[in-house]
């Protein structure tokens, strides 16, 4: 069976820069692009299966890391964007003519309040942190992928070198866990 990861790890992974300093993403549209500066590299990088993340067409996966809320700037066409789903926790702002993410922010008490989700993929500069792990691998069957070839997906990612979770990896679950103990007044 042949199928597409993401096209960024299709083939193996490319090591992110040392001291990568950021840059900009850009959406889709032939013109008049929607683009949004980063100051700096991300974190926790990684292939995300759920089915709410914008993958490029013919992927299973996203590739989607974190950064810090402030150091994420829309600076050209934001009158473009638009939040896909208010109601999520992730808020995903999207062109509305190409439809591509450019930026997730959570605005409710959450762990992850603070960061942004980005895909950097969209940047057309060298350097970001490469994909660390793919997440919500089994998420992809929610979507229609045939559960008998699971199988075949959880190896291509071992074969390019990615642990897999059908949650998120345990340092991040972890955190998780840490701010819904602590809201239980646990810890």
């Amino acid at each position: 069976m042949a199928f597409s990861l993401h096209p960024t790890i299709d083939n193996g992974t490319t090591k992110g820069a040392a001291n990568f300093t950021g840059g900009t993403l850009y959406c889709h549209c032939p013109s008049d692009k929607v683009a949004v500066t980063l100051k700096g590299n991300v974190l926790h990088n990684h292939a995300c299966g759920c089915s709410k993340c914008w993958k490029p067409n013919g992927a299973l996966f996203s590739i989607v890391g974190v950064i810090p809320r402030d150091s994420v700037s829309v600076t050209a066409n934001g009158s473009k964007l638009h939040i896909v789903d208010p109601e999520a926790t992730i808020q995903r702002n999207a062109c509305k003519d190409c439809g591509v993410h450019l930026f997730g922010r959570i605005e409710k008490d959450h762990a992850f309040k603070g960061l942004d989700f980005v895909h950097v993929e969209l940047s057309d500069v060298e350097g970001w942190q490469e994909p660390q792990f793919a997440a919500f691998v089994s998420s992809i069957i929610e979507q229609g992928f045939n559960p008998k070839d699971i199988d075949q997906v959880r190896g291509k990612f071992k074969s390019v070198g990615l642990e897999k979770y059908d949650v998120l990896s345990p340092a991040l679950m972890d955190l998780l866990a840490t701010f819904t103990a602590k809201q239980a007044g646990l810890l």
